[in-house]
């Protein structure tokens, strides 16, 4: 894991509590969005952990360049600021959680992990708001985009898209459809193909970004 951060004291405390883990190992350390291109090359991370409010480039900037990258680490965002705007563009950029600085450690750890994965994290509260917004923004242009999108998919691949927007894990999806994990993960990897998006999280935007304004549940079908 990479631990990007401009205050030392935040990535030393940082680095001790998730050392702790078995499972995870920090393997360095940035202090600028514009580091993390060179760090990620030399130390090869598989998670970075990304602050955002940075003085050269913020974790936003930093995150949709890293994940533009085929070869990209996943990242959770972590900041003191939960705005809306924050959350969207930190999670349209491919981060693949979004969890705030006072976060119990425990659930950081259990975040990283997740993210690693391939499922995504992000604080409860913050994922509620989100949802929140982007049905407010339904007038939103990128409405019809993302109808066009899933109107590419078969029936069982929107099936499974809307259950990605509802925060299902494979697991659970498995279950809702009668679907073995092996076959939820082969889904999940083509609509990534499909829709050009590099983690589920940017399923989950799409769908609801396809919804009516307060809708829920199932994106449109074609």
């Amino acid at each position: 894991m990479l631990l990007v951060d401009d205050d030392a004291l935040v990535r030393m405390g940082l680095s001790m509590m998730l050392s702790a883990a078995d499972d995870l190992e920090v393997v360095g350390e940035a202090s600028d969005g514009s580091e993390v291109d060179a760090a990620v090359r030399g130390l090869r991370p598989d998670v970075v952990l990304m602050d955002i409010r940075m003085p050269t480039m913020d974790g936003l900037a930093a995150t949709a360049r890293l994940r533009a990258r085929p070869d990209a680490p996943q990242v959770v965002v972590m900041t003191t600021f939960d705005t809306d705007d924050h959350v969207l563009r930190a999670l349209r950029a491919g981060a693949g959680g979004f969890l705030l600085k006072h976060t119990p450690p425990a659930e950081i750890v259990r975040a990283i992990r997740l993210v690693a994965a391939g499922e995504p994290m992000m604080t409860p509260s913050v994922l509620r708001r989100m949802m929140d917004f982007v049905a407010e923004s339904g007038a939103d242009p990128r409405r019809d985009r993302a109808r066009a999108l899933l109107a590419r998919l078969t029936p069982g691949e929107r099936e499974v898209a809307a259950l990605v927007g509802r925060g299902a894990t494979n697991a659970e999806i498995g279950r809702e459809l009668s679907l073995s994990v092996a076959t939820v993960k082969a889904y999940v990897s083509r609509l990534l193909t499909k829709l050009d998006l590099n983690n589920r999280v940017q399923i989950a935007l799409l769908v609801h970004d396809a919804e009516e304004p307060g809708a829920a549940g199932t994106p449109p079908s074609a």
